[in-house]
């Protein structure tokens, strides 16, 4: 059985989606919908922006999403997916590829997520740090005896979990994480606390978007990062989608489930590679490939 998985943030590079622009015709008519639907001009960004530039939230969750749903239209007839799971934003590529989502509709749901994100981001001093070589267990519980708001956000593999919450929280967190024999504790250079609940204005203002757009039967189930469990109910798809925000991301425990239920193939669909390295630390047996336009 054939898995599709696509990435979250933090998977762009200068000169993303240039190669499909000036290759593919269905590339120039998606960057244009672009464009218009985002109010600004995202492929000049992406072609010719610095790595700065890319790394702004209202342009980086755009530009993965489209690079993502640009390279799994461009596959055509070879796109014949079992199921499909994306890493936080990478939830609204593959819902879009599994067509419970239109293109307009997820990336109008996109470009709100992101400036939500942003704003939450300016409400509260907050962070993100990468915990390396503790067991997630350890990590929680460090977690829920630190002062301040810090929870386990990210479940990327084995031993490489994110926490994110207030600065000060995380940072002393940090310290008991080392002290209890990890690897490395390590401030992210990210602006916010995503997957956390200094997320919850951000939570707030998506779910209205959400609850107002039509999601359809999908074609194949998706994991979704907060049950880590297959979903082929529009309705449920939307409610966990509304929880995304808050909620950690259990993406060890999703591609776990996508092999106990018959993944045999991994196929990355996006720029670049970060999801086949996890599913290496995941599921050394897992056999996972890049998509081949």
């Amino acid at each position: 059985m054939k898995a599709y998985i696509f990435p979250g943030q933090g998977a762009q590079f200068e000169g993303m989606g240039k190669d499909l622009f000036d290759k593919y015709d269905l590339a120039k008519q998606r960057f244009a919908q672009a464009n218009e639907i985002l109010g600004f001009d995202i492929a000049r960004i992406m072609f010719e922006g610095s790595a700065e530039d890319l790394k702004q939230t209202r342009v980086t969750q755009p530009a993965i999403f489209l690079h993502s749903v640009i390279s799994t239209e461009l596959l055509g007839d070879d796109f014949k997916p079992d199921m499909v799971a994306g890493h936080s934003l990478g939830e609204f590529s593959a819902l879009v590829a599994n067509k419970t989502l239109s293109f307009e509709d997820a990336l109008t749901l996109v470009s709100k997520r992101a400036e939500a994100m942003q704003r939450a981001t300016e409400m509260v001093d907050s962070t993100m740090a990468a915990v390396l070589n503790l067991d997630d267990e350890v990590v929680e519980k460090i977690c829920r005896e630190t002062d301040g708001v810090v929870v386990a956000a990210n479940y990327n593999c084995p031993g490489q979990l994110v926490i994110s919450g207030e600065v000060e929280a995380v940072k002393r967190a940090n310290e008991k994480m080392l002290e209890a024999g990890a690897r490395r504790a390590l401030l992210l250079p990210v602006g916010g606390a995503f997957h956390s609940p200094l997320m919850e204005p951000a939570r707030e203002e998506l779910a209205k978007a959400i609850e107002a757009t039509h999601f359809s039967e999908p074609i194949a189930p998706v994991y979704q990062n907060v049950t880590a469990t297959a979903v082929t109910d529009p309705e449920e798809i939307k409610k966990n989608l509304m929880k995304q925000l808050v909620a950690p991301v259990r993406w060890t425990q999703s591609v776990q489930q996508m092999i106990k239920d018959g993944a045999t193939d991994f196929v990355e669909v996006g720029p670049g590679k970060v999801l086949l390295g996890l599913l290496r630390k995941i599921d050394r047996n897992a056999k996972g490939t890049k998509a081949e336009l």
